[in-house]
């Protein structure tokens, strides 16, 4: 039994000495741990919350759009940007109030709606819409070298076709006959990667069809054609 206890003793005594060396190392360890975790769920807490608040927000974006009411749209579109611009909801209800704003024939807000899109998502997509539509707008407004500046950042490689395209497009209507063929041509030839094709080759087939139409009215071939 003495040697059971002494054997005990020493063991509580290596404790004390580890404890005494390394307690305080390992508390702060396990305190860092905690207060990350702690850290971790208030800011999913946070996440959630602002989630549903900006969803709420944005049904009503949606509803004002349905009737068309661009005076409450705006006024609702304003506050989702102000309150949960980083939400995907506040880039995509700017994205719909842009297109109730053309169709209401305010292009200014739909060109400040596109354009805070493209200014504060972090998703590489909306941006990318959001520019094509803008520059889509500034052709319409006749502001062509404006619009060439929208389309002249990179794109990324699914949405460099179209915005060849959309660049083809300003070209033609300057008369640039020659900067027009090059990105109808850029667009025809990279029309694939952009929008994919279905087994039927559909959606691609039926897009190029159209620059190719472009292409025809300009007295150019398309690179298909001209293999």
């Amino acid at each position: 039994m003495a040697h059971l206890d002494l054997e005990e003793q020493e063991q509580i005594d290596r404790l004390k000495h580890f404890w005494q060396r390394y307690g305080q190392i390992i508390s702060s360890v396990l305190l860092v741990i905690l207060l990350a975790l702690a850290g971790w769920n208030a800011y999913q807490y946070w996440q959630r919350h602002q989630a549903t608040q900006a969803a709420a927000l944005f049904d009503e974006v949606e509803r004002f759009a349905r009737e068309g009411d661009t005076a409450k749209l705006q006024r609702a579109l304003t506050d989702i940007q102000s309150k949960f611009a980083s939400t995907l909801y506040a880039q995509q209800a700017a994205l719909l109030s842009a297109q109730i704003f053309v169709s209401q024939n305010q292009p200014d807000l739909a060109i400040a709606a596109l354009k805070w899109v493209t200014d504060q998502s972090a998703d590489e997509s909306y941006r990318s819409v959001a520019r094509l539509r803008w520059a889509g707008l500034l052709l319409d407004n006749k502001s062509y070298d404006e619009a060439l500046r929208v389309l002249s950042a990179p794109f990324p490689k699914s949405f460099e076709a179209l915005a060849a395209d959309r660049k083809g497009d300003v070209f033609s209507v300057q008369g640039q006959t020659a900067q027009a063929v090059e990105a109808y041509q850029a667009a025809y030839s990279g029309l694939s990667v952009a929008l994919g094709e279905d087994a039927s080759g559909g959606t691609t087939s039926e897009y190029k069809r159209l620059v190719d139409v472009k292409l025809a009215a300009l007295g150019a071939a398309s690179p298909g054609a001209a293999k």
